[in-house]
């Protein structure tokens, strides 16, 4: 799969946005935007709250070591104030990947969610043997239902009490975008 020399950098239709390769340098930047309980709410639980610098080194770390999936930051204006990512599956799902993705809230409602996880998508499906891209999203969360639907996913199903987060136990959502 991926060759993490070769990750993209892919522009966005959206005035001084880009998706990127993630740098060592962003670490301050990912603490910054990263530690909002509105992000980790909608996530799983191994995205801490609050989100650390030793959190953001972390994960810097994880993703310079990774060879088998996709993690780019979303900048805007020269800065990462976001993630987008792709997790390819294996043996007989070889040919699905799951999208995700998280924004700092100071540029919510300005499209950007959608731009990326459109742009991504399109990378994904034109480049590699992939037939089947998905993301499942907590059914308290319409706003990323909004951004999936708005990228061209469709709504496959609704998971019954499928997820638990902060104690409780919550529907989730599956979309697809299938090629």
């Amino acid at each position: 799969m991926p060759d993490p020399l070769l990750t993209p950098t892919l522009e966005l239709p959206v005035s001084g946005a880009r998706l990127r390769p993630w740098r060592f340098s962003d670490a301050a930047a990912l603490a910054r935007h990263a530690n909002d309980e509105r992000i980790a709410r909608n996530l799983r639980d191994s995205f801490p709250f609050p989100y650390s610098p030793g959190d953001a080194e972390f994960f810097l770390c994880s993703v310079a070591d990774s060879s088998r999936d996709l993690f780019l930051a979303l900048e805007v204006e020269g800065e990462a104030v976001g993630s987008v990512g792709v997790h390819f599956k294996t043996d007989v799902r070889r040919r699905s990947a799951e999208i995700g993705y998280w924004l700092t809230p100071a540029c919510w409602g300005r499209g950007l969610a959608t731009a990326a996880v459109r742009t991504l998508s399109s990378y994904v499906l034109a480049n590699f043997d992939i037939c089947r891209l998905y993301a499942v999203v907590f059914a308290t969360n319409p706003a990323s239902a909004r951004v999936l639907e708005k990228a061209g996913y469709e709504l496959e199903a609704r998971l019954r009490r499928s997820v638990v987060k902060d104690g409780q136990t919550l529907d989730s959502l599956l979309y697809a975008l299938v090629v």
